[in-house]
């Protein structure tokens, strides 16, 4: 079979790689490399789908309870519903609600736990948060003005050591003077529901109605600040910003960044680490590519001289190997890549049915935030690792084929 001078190089290359070799050696390390290569890729895109699973739970829960955005206006929200409507009609913002927050102490039988008290408008939460989504007892519309009953979260009753029915004491650190001295307010609340969204906030979170609050807080508004839910997260420090500069009135604003933004640096942060650390892995199957071709390239000096002496040129001799070295990359890398996508696609139901077989749990929900493993595949994490580690392959293969294209043939020729 002949082949065109452009043709040259893909022809001999793939022969080079699919003919069985004298040194068996060459063949092992070539399998290894291609080995190596499938599971880098393969293990790289399972873990940055996992992370990206553990990324997209924390923000579906954590910013589902924490607002996007809260505007605050000089001496409390008088009539939030008016104001409401005027933010609901800017560009970005999809819904809002009043919101009021009271830092407080609650207490029964002698155990006493520091708690966020919120208080809300049940009718307009759902709104804004995934709280009426994740009642594991009572419901959200349990919250009547007047009754001061509370919601509390799982975590939060169970240190307590309460159920819904139950009645605990909320003391609030502003004091009452009095003839007897200076003394805490003091409230008996009821126990009316209990939600679980997986988040700390299920530790130290306690929802009120927001009239209640209002009285508990001896506000003179409806509320103490409005609650904006934001159709794109990442908008809310501009468009709070936005919105404290445009709107008429003394208004203030902060956003999720400031309190939950960290947390969320370090999410990313931890995934490019990892990222990088696990592309050694791929690292090091193109390093086995670099000891395959240079082998290959010892063990084949006398076919290059004679192509050499054929008329073919140094150029040609240095793509035939760079062809044979990335042929073991390209299949090491596709094989990896189904393999990983694969494997991030059944992730969760896999150790979900292990956890069955064996009778253990991996997470667990008593200690962490969810108790499954989370998955979520993104084409553009299996396009930056499938692109780095084409790269590499293609790296890896340029010193042995220029070591090759250097050969003489008088040198290579003299011993035989």
């Amino acid at each position: 079979m002949s082949l065109s001078p452009g043709s040259l190089p893909l022809g001999i290359g793939l022969r080079y790689l699919s003919a069985k070799r004298r040194n068996h050696f060459i063949s092992f390390i070539s399998a290894s490399s291609m080995v190596g290569m499938t599971l880098g890729v393969a293990v790289l895109i399972l873990v940055l789908s996992v992370m990206n699973g553990f990324d997209r739970e924390l923000r579906q829960r954590i910013l589902g309870m924490v607002p996007h955005g809260v505007l605050y206006e000089a001496g409390g929200i008088q009539d939030w519903q008016a104001l409401a409507a005027r933010v609901e009609q800017y560009p970005g913002v999809e819904a809002s609600a009043p919101l009021t927050r009271l830092q407080g102490m609650m207490g029964v039988n002698g155990r006493v736990k520091g708690v966020m008290v919120t208080g809300v408008a049940p009718e307009a939460e759902s709104r804004v948060s995934i709280l009426p989504d994740h009642m594991t007892a009572g419901s959200i519309t349990d919250l009547q003005p007047g009754e001061y009953g509370v919601l509390l979260g799982d975590l939060l009753a169970r240190s307590l050591g309460v159920v819904v029915g139950d009645k605990l004491t909320l003391m609030l650190p502003e004091a009452t003077f009095s003839p007897a001295g200076v003394i805490p307010r003091v409230r008996r609340l009821t126990v009316v529901g209990l939600f679980s969204v997986g988040a700390e906030l299920d530790s130290n979170l306690a929802v009120v109605h927001l009239q209640d609050a209002a009285k508990l807080g001896r506000l003179d508004g409806e509320a103490k600040s409005l609650r904006i839910k934001f159709t794109n997260l990442f908008d809310a420090p501009d468009l709070i910003w936005q919105l404290v500069n445009n709107l008429d009135g003394r208004y203030s604003g902060s956003d999720w960044t400031r309190t939950q933004g960290n947390l969320f640096s370090a999410i990313r942060m931890e995934k490019t680490m990892i990222g990088l650390l696990l592309l050694i892995i791929v690292a090091v199957a193109a390093f086995n590519i670099i000891s395959t071709l240079v082998m290959v390239v010892t063990d084949k000096q006398a076919d290059i001289a004679i192509l050499r002496t054929m008329g073919a040129k140094p150029r040609t001799v240095m793509a035939i190997f760079m062809v044979q070295g990335l042929s073991i990359g390209i299949v090491g890398v596709l094989l990896g890549t189904v393999l990983g996508v694969m494997a991030a696609l059944s992730i969760s139901d896999l150790v979900a049915w292990a956890e069955k077989l064996f009778g253990f749990q991996i997470l667990s929900s008593d200690v962490y935030f969810i108790s499954y493993l989370p998955s979520q595949l993104l084409l553009s994490d299996v396009a930056v690792v499938v692109s780095a580690s084409l790269l590499l392959s293609f790296l890896a293969t340029l010193y042995p084929s220029w070591r090759a294209s250097r050969i003489q043939p008088a040198e290579a020729l003299r011993y035989e």
